[in-house]
């Protein structure tokens, strides 16, 4: 990877790993919390736009080489509840070890373009796109819902189909990526791992000091908080301690749907991603598909403690399954006196986790028959899970209008994929979208605190890995020209 162009900054300090003792105060000009999508992409910018700034990126989770499930290692069967959860934290975020889908829309992944406009919202993820394929992806292809007949298809059975461009990189693929931009990005910006940001101060002469988990405090002129949807709650301790005003979002509550390939490989094949809206007759409720893994396979994650389940799917053939899995989320929004939207989710989640041990795995014949799965029936099955989840009645987990929502939407699809209602379709529970509550800021991404920045899905301004990273070039342009 080449340096970036100019004269190089002469980097303040080294890097900090955990055989070293804790470190004493140090200052910069512009401190980075957390290494996902929006911090990285942040980085990256303030590496290729010639500046005099000092950078320093902190995470709580570890490099990438070091982010290893015990799942995927064969060290154990089930989520132990690893803390923090390397699939969840580390370098590159939760967007790391998922599949690596970048979708480049408006439609939805957020509301980037109600700060920035439409096209320069468009323009910041097709640049994104274009960084992703110098590194690596190039080969990756480029899907598009608009030279497609599944609109048309969709919407003769009240389905309607959301536009967007995506590139799969797979998670495979979307993992060497990351590691080509933090060799690049680590030439110019200091990152610390294992280092958790506890409480930010304001100085009297301005700008901030971050104190962190590990005892070291920094000392910066400009912060951006890029935690990531893991650090919903210290975003709202903080925004509440400085009166920054917040904007309480919704919570996605569903399940994930596993199913053979061939059912929906008319579909994947020609557009990979698709994001179907259903309106449901009985309840007027939205419900919608959502990552949607071709040959993937399904995984758990820990939030906060919580396991919830998601999935993943790879570019190297070698590593696909004979299944195809995607979720089917229900929106749900609260209003007064009810704010806590993600802590509905949380108990809904828990309850899973309560009965199953973790993720709860149901047959759909089972369900919509009134019968748990059990380890007999699951013999039987044709559809093998390609996760280790028990099986068990998610009607004692799910409330009774989300799942009649669900179950009415897989009705539907299979009216445009035959065999999406088959009995051997797997269901598994719980999966939780928790959205952070939307702070306060400027088109710049700038809180009501001068040069307090908030940015990525931790903003609640972004929802997906493209306007994750987009609104992280943002703002890192804008420092970029402020640092010349």
């Amino acid at each position: 990877m080449r340096r970036p162009p100019g004269k190089r900054v002469r980097r303040r300090f080294l890097c900090i790993d955990d055989n070293v003792r804790k470190p004493t105060m140090k200052k910069y000009d512009i401190i980075i919390v957390g290494a996902g999508a929006a911090g990285v992409f942040a980085a990256y910018e303030l590496t290729r736009i010639k500046n005099n700034a000092s950078v320093l990126m902190i995470d709580k989770g570890r490099p990438l080489a070091e982010r290893i499930c015990p799942i995927k290692s064969g060290k154990t069967a089930a989520c132990i509840r690893c803390e923090p959860c390397h699939i969840m934290n580390g370098y590159g975020g939760a967007g790391t070890l998922s599949d690596g889908k970048y979708n480049i829309t408006t439609q939805f992944g957020g509301d980037l373009h109600s700060y920035v406009g439409e096209q320069r919202a468009l323009e910041l993820m097709e640049y994104v796109d274009s960084v992703l394929c110098q590194l690596g992806g190039a080969e990756a292809k480029l899907y598009s819902t608009g030279d497609s007949d599944l609109r048309y298809q969709a919407l003769r059975h009240n389905l309607y189909l959301l536009d967007a461009k995506v590139r799969h990189l797979g998670t495979d693929r979307n993992a060497e990526i990351l590691q080509h931009i933090y060799d690049y990005s680590r030439e110019r910006v200091d990152i610390e791992f294992s280092t958790e940001a506890e409480d930010i101060e304001i100085l009297p002469a301005g700008g901030f000091r971050v104190l962190t988990t590990r005892g070291g405090e920094y000392q910066c002129r400009d912060l951006l908080l890029a935690c990531g949807r893991s650090g919903s709650r210290w975003i709202s301790e903080i925004c509440g301690k400085f009166g920054i005003g917040l904007k309480s979002n919704r919570v996605d509550i569903g399940l994930r749907v596993e199913l053979p390939a061939e059912i929906f490989r008319h579909i994947t094949d020609a557009v990979y991603e698709s994001k179907l809206v259903y309106k449901t007759d009985k309840y007027n409720d939205l419900v919608r598909t959502f990552c949607m893994n071709p040959y993937g396979e399904v995984v758990s994650e820990n939030t906060n403690g919580i396991v919830t389940v998601n999935g993943h799917s790879y570019a190297d053939p070698s590593l696909h399954t004979e299944n195809t899995n995607f979720a089917l989320l229900v929106s749900n929004r609260f209003t007064e006196p009810f704010t806590n939207s993600n802590g509905y989710g949380e108990h809904i989640a828990r309850l899973s986790n309560m009965l199953g041990g973790g993720v709860l795995l149901q047959r759909f014949g089972d369900l919509v028959k009134g019968r748990r799965s059990s380890e007999r029936r699951m013999e039987k099955c044709f559809t093998r899970p390609t996760l280790n989840a028990t099986p068990g009645d998610l009607s004692l987990v799910m409330p009774k209008r989300q799942l009649d929502s669900i179950i009415e939407m897989i009705y539907a699809l299979d009216k445009i994929a035959p065999g999406t209602a088959n009995e051997d379709t797997l269901l598994y529970g719980v999966e939780v979208k928790f959205y952070n509550s939307r702070v306060d800021v400027d088109s710049d991404l700038m809180t009501a605190v001068p040069d307090l920045y908030s940015l990525g899905d931790g903003a609640g301004v972004t929802h997906s890995l493209s306007q994750a990273s987009a609104s992280g070039v943002h703002v890192a342009r804008k420092l970029a020209a402020k640092y010349q």
